[in-house]
Order: structure tokens, then C-alpha cells, then sequence
């Protein structure tokens, strides 16, 4: 068992106003009903237990005009205590670059820049030791990876998803410790697996199955992986690379599209 866990800091936003009311991903369906007790008590599980395990949980302010924003990780990039904004693709989204641009310079983030480009945050942004990972295809712009280089002066390899199921990168690949990942290989194109390979040749590959359940949708704190309980098959092999997985229901909130990486924003200091 892997015995470092570096404490984290988190944003994340209550789904006070979740609901389906429109489709801007397959995930999506209006025509099913939300729980919205459920999914609150959902999304407060998962807090708690990042708190318990020792990690801060900040929140966002949720908007009633904003059924989306429980979905925080969207709403920026944060590598070295430096803030890259998101710009959403979809309009019913737009706003919520807003809320968190407010919450970032309301808490003593300075260094915020505001996007040229279209990226949803970390929905396509992932951070290794050695590189920041930009998905495009779906939503991000490619010419935000550049922008993101720029930046946060890192450099960025752009990965090219193909299946519309995981129009996010968060989707399809997690990062779990140092250069160490997961993912899924069908959800990237045959170049981009090519890439993945080569820069990460020990990593732990995902079945469909496991994909599908939001397995990659996942949150590592270098010990502890927390990923959707129904991603069965992804549990023992994390086991057996040391890793803790914890199994979280946020069923609820995958009927928007996203799961436990999607409610959480990682805030990482400045080094």
C-alpha cells in the first residue's frame, strides 16, 4: 500500500439547482427525472470523505440559473497557485466562468487569466509531474493548449478524443500519482494512443466496462483513488499498484455527465 498521500485542496459547488433541463452531452436525457435530495446527499458523501481523509474542501456559491455548476472542475485550471479561466463551448454554461472567476480573485488568486480560446477547466486539462495533458475533439479549442503552455509555462501534449461518450479528457484518463495514469485507449485516436504509450508505458488500461461507468472520472490524492463504487473492474488493479480505491455513488449526477472528478476542482498551490 502506498503510504504518501499529499493533502489537497478542493473546490466544489453544492448541486442545489441540479437539474437535466437541456442535452450538451450522450449523458444527458431531460426526459428523466433528477433526485435532487439524493443527489445532494451524493455529492456531501463525497465531501466528507475528502475531509475525512485529511484534503480541504472549499465551495462555490451555487446559482439558481446554473444547473451545471456542481460540476466545478470545469470552471478552471489552477497548476502553481496560477489561475487559467475557463470559456465554455455551450452557451447554457457560460455564465458559471463567471462565478469562478469571482470566487478565485475573492480568495487571494491574482494570477487569473482570462482565456482566449474555448477550455472547459479541467475537464480537459490533467497535470503530471512532467506534463499538462489538453484533450480535444468535443468541447476545448486546441488553440487553448497553447494558451494553457503560455501560461502556466508547462508543457502540454494535446490528446484527440473520438468517441462522443467521453467528450472530456477527466472522462477517459485520470492521473494518479507523479507521471502515473489511467485510461481508457479507445476514447483517443489512433496517434494520441500512440503518444499515451510512449509517454506512459506502465499505465493502468481501462476496459469498456469500466470506462462506461465513469471509472476514469476519478480523483487520486497519491493514495487514495475515489472513483464511481460501479467501475468494478478497475478496483483490484489499482490494489495492486498500491493504491487505495474508495467507491463513490453519484449516480445522480451522472445523469448530467459527470462524476467524482467532474464535481472537483483541484487548487493546486503555487511550488
Amino acid at each position: 500500500m502506498r503510504s504518501t498521500v499529499t493533502p489537497r485542496r478542493y473546490l466544489m459547488c453544492p448541486p442545489a439547482y441540479f437539474e437535466v433541463t437541456y442535452s450538451i452531452n450522450p449523458w444527458m436525457d431531460p426526459s428523466k427525472p433528477v433526485d435532487l435530495p439524493l443527489a445532494l446527499a451524493q455529492w456531501e458523501d463525497l465531501r466528507d470523505r475528502y475531509r475525512s481523509l485529511g484534503h480541504t474542501v472549499e465551495e462555490l456559491e451555487p446559482r439558481p440559473d446554473l444547473p451545471d455548476m456542481v460540476y466545478a472542475a470545469n470552471g478552471a485550471t489552477v497548476v502553481d497557485g496560477r489561475v487559467l479561466g475557463a470559456r465554455f463551448a455551450h452557451p447554457q454554461r457560460t455564465a458559471e466562468a463567471d462565478a469562478h472567476r469571482e470566487w478565485f480573485r475573492e480568495h487571494g488568486f491574482s494570477d487569473f487569466h482570462e482565456p482566449t480560446h474555448i477550455n472547459e477547466g479541467e475537464g480537459d486539462f490533467a497535470v503530471t509531474d512532467s506534463w499538462i495533458l489538453a484533450g480535444r475533439g468535443f468541447r476545448s479549442s486546441p488553440l487553448s493548449h497553447l494558451e494553457a503552455q503560455e501560461f502556466f509555462g508547462r508543457p502540454v501534449i494535446g490528446l484527440e478524443l473520438v468517441d462522443p461518450r467521453y467528450y472530456h479528457l477527466d472522462t477517459a484518463l485520470c492521473v494518479l500519482d507523479g507521471d502515473q495514469v489511467m485510461y481508457y485507449p479507445a476514447a483517443f485516436s489512433p496517434g494520441s494512443r500512440a503518444v499515451l504509450a510512449r509517454l506512459f508505458p506502465d499505465a493502468l488500461l481501462a476496459e469498456e466496462g469500466d470506462a462506461a461507468a465513469f471509472g476514469l472520472n476519478a480523483v487520486s490524492d497519491g493514495r487514495h483513488v475515489l472513483l464511481p463504487q460501479a467501475a468494478v473492474g478497475l478496483f483490484e488493479p489499482l490494489r495492486r499498484r498500491g493504491y487505495e480505491p474508495i467507491g463513490i455513488d453519484l449516480s445522480e449526477l451522472l445523469k448530467g455527465g459527470g462524476s467524482v472528478k467532474c464535481c472537483t476542482n483541484e487548487l493546486r498551490p503555487a511550488q
